[in-house]
């Protein structure tokens, strides 16, 4: 088990991970079908997009916070 001090951190990584392996696989087949090799230019695309999704996600996740917030009820 983790400290919860990197709960934010383990919480970015699966989120990058799973996000870009959906996207990239969907817009893959999009653009190129289901072609001979799809799976290694799948892989290719979705290292590149992880690559980008955790930076992305690290830097997004505190505005999108401070956006929720006053739309979400307090508990009291």
């Amino acid at each position: 088990m983790f400290d919860p001090k990197y709960a934010q951190l383990i919480f970015s990584c699966l989120m990058a991970l799973f996000m870009s392996c959906i996207m990239s696989l969907v817009i893959t087949l999009y653009n190129v079908g289901l072609v001979e090799g799809i799976v290694v230019i799948w892989l290719k695309a979705w290292l590149f997009a992880f690559a980008v999704a955790l930076p992305v996600i690290n830097l997004v996740a505190p505005i999108v916070r401070r956006l929720v917030k006053p739309l979400v009820k307090q508990p009291h």
